[in-house]
């Protein structure tokens, strides 16, 4: 899963960078998702991979804290992207003929690069929080990687601040963006069912369909986890959400985007042809 996640991503990132035909907002957004899909599922699975080569399940403070910080960056930077190209979404269909004017290379580049902040300081502030908990020796996480809920739930000390910060930050990153996407998908549905033509809905909504895909995916089991963390119990049934979001979700993107999306199959017959004529 690892090996098909990698390959489809780079894939994703290598068409849409050589193709000239998808240097838009749309593929724009699209390629920094699978960039930062490479890098959520690699801050999880080698070190998974590694604890079952070794047969061991053992990780160090440091690696724990390592392993926070980044999953946050990259969880909250897939919660962004997925909003972002919501909105995307909403302007090429709502207000086509202003599409090129809002969504500038301009205003592509601040919202990505707002996002990297926020994302860079929320988990610096959690990482901060964590370090003024102390840890007995051999302490458990129940879980296949540090999620920052289960190991606020192991400390020894009391992380009611730690708590906190957390369900507001959830809160915030979490519900108001699936809120936006709600939104922005209510106006295209409205957009849609005032066109008359059968053949313009159609077109207009498969654009749509693939990352409708993602987002009940990934956002449907993300906020489940998160907002049903407070259980004493880590379920099995916890858990297989995890894995859903943090590690099938990465890989099924390339699949989602590439098979119902006739622009990024054909810079893939592109790609494999000029690879194949350079060979």
């Amino acid at each position: 899963m690892y090996l098909v996640t990698m390959v489809g991503n780079l894939l994703i990132i290598l068409a849409i960078s050589s193709d000239s035909h998808l240097h838009t907002p749309m593929y724009f957004f699209l390629s920094n998702l699978s960039f930062v899909d490479i890098c959520l599922i690699s801050t999880i699975v080698p070190k998974m991979l590694m604890n079952i080569h070794t047969q061991t399940k053992d990780i160090s403070y440091i690696q724990c804290l390592a392993q926070v910080y980044f999953f946050i960056i990259f969880l909250g930077m897939d919660n962004f992207l997925l909003t972002v190209m919501a909105y995307d979404r909403f302007v090429a269909i709502c207000h086509p003929l202003k599409y090129t004017v809002i969504m500038n290379t301009w205003l592509c580049n601040v919202l990505l690069l707002v996002s990297w902040i926020i994302m860079f300081c929320i988990s610096l502030i959690h990482i901060v929080l964590l370090q003024q908990l102390k840890f007995s020796i051999g302490t458990e996480v129940p879980h296949f990687f540090c999620d920052l809920a289960q190991v606020l739930k192991v400390a020894s000390s009391d992380a009611l601040i730690n708590n906190i910060f957390l369900y507001v930050v959830t809160a915030l990153l979490g519900v108001f963006p699936v809120c936006g996407i709600l939104f922005s998908y209510s106006q295209i549905i409205s957009s849609l069912m005032k066109m008359s033509s059968l053949a313009s809905k159609y077109k207009a909504f498969s654009t749509c369909g693939s990352h409708l895909c993602v987002v009940c995916l990934f956002c449907g089991t993300g906020l489940g986890v998160y907002f049903s963390s407070s259980e004493n119990h880590f379920s099995q049934r916890k858990k297989l959400a995890s894995v859903l979001y943090t590690v099938v979700t990465p890989m099924l993107n390339p699949f989602l985007y590439s098979l119902r999306n006739k622009d990024v199959k054909g810079a893939f017959r592109r790609l494999l042809s000029r690879a194949a004529s350079g060979s």
